[in-house]
């Protein structure tokens, strides 16, 4: 009697085991279905389900595993077409605007060069205070306070309507001289600026009150050109900054290709032993 009721637990186990199998057999199947349509993330979801639902159905889910290596690398594949399309589209935008600019490059002292509004070169504005814009060639874009006296700390700049942004107490400063008179330079970077930059592209056409916050405060009004360089630059600074997250995108797109590719090496290795 006691074998017979062992007879039929076991039976009951593998006939248990076998429909497991079949119904996440299924669910496989709907996957690949779904990869083979380009259907991704429905695909993906249909073999972590698997998991979920069979946790038993240990022989589908290792082949799950390996369709789901699959699906990432094509998934890979698929997005880094679609970066380097981008990237090229853009590459297009930027030859077609570069020679607008002055571009900057100390080779001996400098890794990245930058640009800049070719009325803003040093050698056309001695002797004068004015915000001198500039966007290196990854898209990081800066701004100079250049202030013809000394204890230049902050900058505030104001709109018509009495608006403004100021930028916070100067990190980067440092003193020149040019022909005997003293000049004080303070840089801000985009995202450190107190959105002065940002403030200063919304109302690129209007008349900006520029002041000079320090133990001498000193106001000037920004001219037509200067707000024009910021716009120029400004819109450079995007194009090229997203063409460096694009170039990022690619890389870490490749990355992960790279892992999976050793993975499904790893995984055909052992299936070989």
């Amino acid at each position: 009697m006691k074998k017979v009721i062992l007879l039929a637990c076991l039976c009951c186990t593998l006939f248990s085991c076998e429909d497991v199998e079949k119904k996440a057999g299924e669910k496989l199947q709907a996957a690949r279905e779904a990869y083979e349509l380009g259907n991704y993330n429905e695909a993906k979801i249909l073999i972590d389900s698997i998991k979920v639902l069979y946790p038993k159905a240990f022989e589908t889910r290792r082949a799950g595993i390996g369709l789901m290596q699959e699906v990432e690398l094509k998934e890979q594949e698929k997005s880094l077409v679609y970066l380097d399309s981008m990237l090229q589209a853009k590459q297009k935008d930027f030859d077609a605007v570069k020679g607008k600019y002055t571009f900057e490059k100390d080779a001996e002292y400098q890794n990245i060069g930058h640009y800049l509004h070719p009325s803003q070169v040093i050698e056309k504005n001695l002797h004068r205070s004015f915000l001198r814009f500039q966007v290196d060639e990854n898209g990081v874009m800066s701004m100079t306070s250049i202030y013809c006296g000394a204890h230049n700390v902050a900058v505030k700049v104001t709109a018509p309507d009495g608006s403004f942004a100021e930028t916070p107490a100067a990190k980067d400063s440092y003193e020149t001289t040019d022909l005997g008179e003293k000049i004080e330079k303070a840089d801000f970077k985009l995202g450190e600026d107190g959105n002065v930059m940002g403030f200063l592209y919304l109302n690129k056409d209007k008349n900006i009150k520029v002041n000079y916050q320090g133990e001498r405060p000193y106001s000037i009004t920004m001219t037509a050109a200067d707000r024009q360089a910021l716009a120029s630059v400004y819109e450079l600074a995007q194009l090229l900054s997203s063409m460096t997250e694009i170039k990022k995108n690619m890389e870490e797109a490749n990355l992960k290709i790279e892992f999976v590719k050793k993975k499904m090496e790893e995984r055909k290795g052992n299936a070989q032993e």
